[in-house]
């Protein structure tokens, strides 16, 4: 959410997963990773592309062949091009009939733009976002019968998160299909250092055998427990179940607030998740993304044992 400075590293480390430290286990003592929160991966035509809260000024873009190595490429999206000043968040592109649809919140507000690179410019569309009261962390979700939907956290007694149909223009919904999924229900998710915060966000949407996984961050961003979880249905409109097994992914290797996220296939074709963490134990900005292994198991989704930390070249 909040803004996050450009950090060089040349760091690439190994983190185990688990609750205790082994010897074997390579603690982050130092800043390291890519510099950008709420981070996406777009994959395409052998190259990566990285998108994420970060820039004042609009919504920045670093390229990779190999998710170790990564380059800055500009802002793909500036605010000049927009209707909004201020808190560039969370953006996702996706490339659809040979255009480039880029989804982000702005002044707690979500709006489309669009380009014909991944690189952009990127070009708000319309003047309007796409509800009035306050939303963020759009994602976009393609059926198997074409069908596109759009999970979003919206403020209402607390962070929850809702979904509704596309319209055919991929640039605006379907009121009429509003419908909540899900909002804060298990004890994981509220920290008692934030009394009364009701956070479910960060959504991200995978279907795996028939079945729905909606992935999602809980707790207060600037909680160490800020983590993710996940929960499944069987109809994207009907109702949703919470992992028993949840959290999946919390406090790792001595990072902490390792939340927000979203899923990628890499060019091998293993599913890989890219989150974000704070900057250190004592330091919640500016946050730094990592890359992870992950697989379907069950009603859950699993996470691999070794973190990648990527390194920023000029």
């Amino acid at each position: 959410m909040k803004k996050i400075y450009f950090v060089l590293c040349t760091i690439w480390l190994t983190i185990i997963l688990g609750g205790t430290t082994t010897a074997a286990t390579k603690i982050v003592k130092e800043p390291s990773g890519l510099p950008l929160a709420d981070p996406y991966v777009l994959f395409e035509n052998g190259i990566y592309y990285a998108y994420g809260t970060h820039s004042d000024n609009g919504i920045e873009v670093y390229t990779s062949s190999d998710l170790f190595i990564w380059h800055f490429a500009g802002l793909a999206l500036n605010k000049e091009n927009t209707t909004q000043t201020r808190w560039f968040w969370a953006p996702e592109v996706y490339h659809i009939n040979n255009t480039y649809y880029m989804y982000y919140s702005a002044n707690e507000r979500l709006y489309a733009a669009t380009a014909k690179s991944p690189l952009g410019p990127f070009v708000q569309v319309g003047k309007e976002p796409f509800l009035p009261e306050g939303s963020i962390d759009g994602t976009l979700f393609r059926d198997d019968n074409g069908n596109y939907y759009f999970f979003f956290v919206r403020f209402n007694n607390g962070n929850n998160i809702w979904v509704a149909r596309m319209t055919e223009n991929l640039t605006s919904l379907d009121m009429q299909t509003l419908h909540p999924c899900i909002q804060v229900s298990q004890d994981w998710e509220m920290d008692p250092k934030f009394p009364g915060c009701k956070v479910n966000e960060g959504p991200f949407v995978l279907k795996h055998n028939g079945k729905y996984f909606l992935s999602y961050s809980a707790n207060h961003y600037q909680s160490k427990h800020y983590g993710i979880g996940i929960a499944t249905a069987t109809n994207i409109m009907g109702t949703w179940t919470k992992s028993p097994q949840n959290p999946i992914l919390q406090g790792i290797g001595g990072l902490v607030g390792t939340g927000h996220h979203s899923f990628f296939v890499d060019k091998t074709g293993k599913l890989k998740m890219i989150f974000h963490a704070h900057n250190s134990l004592q330091k919640v900005d500016p946050r730094l993304s990592y890359f992870i292994n992950a697989r379907f198991s069950g009603n859950t989704i699993k996470c691999g044992k070794n973190i990648i930390v990527p390194t920023l070249k000029p």
